[in-house]
C-alpha cells in the first residue's frame, strides 16, 4: 500500500509536467518558429521481491513512473505567405544566426562581440520576422541583429547616403538592395542534434553540449548539401498540432485522475489496516 502510494504520487507529478508541455504547445500554436515539446515518460525502480532462478521468473513490483525527458520537435512548420521580402522562412535544415548589439553614442556600427560566446557564435531561431533598424541594419523586434557568413550583422545601405527602397533576398540568402547586389549572404547554422539546443526565450535557442557545435558559416550555406533554402516573402509558422494537442491533453486528464484514485484506494486500504487493532 506505501509502495501504491507512492506509484500514485509519481503519476500525478509526471502527469502534471506533461500537461504544463501540452498547455505551453496550445499557447504557443501561432507563435512563428515555434517548436513543440513532447514529454517522454519511463518506469522507475523494480523492488525484487524473489530473485531468478532455474525454471522461475524474477518477481518484481514497480515504484511508480519517471520523467524520461521533454524533446523538442525540431520538424518543419508550415509556411505561410506573406508577401513582405524580409520575412524569411527556412525551408529545410538549420537556424539563423543573430547577436545583441550596441551602438555607442555617435557610431552607427553595432558592437555584437558582447552577444557572442567564447567561440564567436550567437543565438539561433527559425524566427525570420526582420526589419531594417535606423542605421540599415538587419535586426529583429528584441533587437538582435541578423549575421551572415563572416559573423558580422548585416548592413543593408547607409540610409544617409543611400535610402533603402526594396530588398531581395533569393534562396541561397545572397541580398539585394534597390536591384544592386550588396555581397552579403545570410548565414544558416546546422547541429548534429538540434534537438539538444537550450531554449532560451524570444524564439531563441543557445548551443549546449548535446546539441554539438555548430557548422561552419562559410562553406555550410543556404542551399547547400544538409542545408534549407531561405523563402523570402514566407514565415514559418508553429509545428504544434491542435488536434494531437488536445488529443494528448483528454489522455494526460485521464492518467491524473488515475494517478489520483491510486492515492484515495491506497489511503483507503491504509485505513482499514490502522481499524484492524480497533
Amino acid at each position: 500500500m506505501i509502495r501504491s502510494l507512492f506509484s500514485g504520487v509519481s503519476a500525478v507529478k509526471n502527469e502534471q509536467v506533461r500537461m504544463d508541455t501540452i498547455g505551453n504547445n496550445i499557447a504557443n500554436v501561432n507563435t512563428i518558429g515555434y517548436k513543440a515539446g513532447r514529454t517522454g515518460f519511463m518506469d522507475a525502480l523494480s523492488q525484487s521481491l524473489r530473485g531468478s532462478g532455474v525454471g522461475r521468473n524474477p518477481m518484481q513490483v514497480g515504484t511508480g513512473v519517471g520523467m524520461a525527458g521533454i524533446a523538442t520537435n525540431m520538424n518543419q512548420g508550415a509556411l505561410q505567405m506573406t508577401g513582405r521580402s524580409m520575412d524569411l522562412a527556412i525551408n529545410g535544415n538549420g537556424f539563423f544566426e543573430v547577436a545583441k548589439g550596441v551602438t555607442a553614442s555617435g557610431d552607427t556600427a553595432p558592437d555584437i562581440s558582447g552577444g557572442l560566446d567564447a567561440n564567436g557564435n550567437g543565438l539561433y531561431t527559425r524566427d525570420g520576422t526582420f526589419f531594417a533598424d535606423a542605421n540599415g541594419y538587419v535586426c529583429n523586434a528584441n533587437g538582435y541583429y541578423l549575421l551572415d557568413t563572416s559573423g558580422a550583422a548585416i548592413q543593408l545601405a547607409d540610409p544617409t547616403t543611400t535610402p533603402i527602397e526594396t530588398v531581395n533576398i533569393d534562396q541561397n540568402g545572397n541580398i539585394s538592395v534597390n536591384g544592386a547586389d550588396i555581397a552579403k549572404q545570410i548565414a544558416l547554422r546546422t547541429f548534429p542534434n538540434p534537438e539538444g539546443l537550450e531554449k532560451k526565450s524570444s524564439n531563441l535557442y543557445a548551443e549546449a553540449n548535446a546539441s554539438g557545435a555548430p557548422s561552419d558559416r562559410a562553406s555550410v550555406t543556404p542551399g547547400s548539401t544538409g542545408v534549407g533554402t531561405i523563402e523570402s516573402g514566407y514565415l514559418e509558422m508553429a509545428n504544434a498540432d491542435l488536434s494531437e494537442e488536445f488529443t494528448n491533453m483528454i489522455t494526460t486528464q485521464r492518467g491524473y485522475q488515475a494517478g489520483a484514485r491510486i492515492i484515495t484506494v491506497s489511503d483507503t486500504l491504509l485505513e482499514e489496516l490502522i481499524n484492524l487493532k480497533r
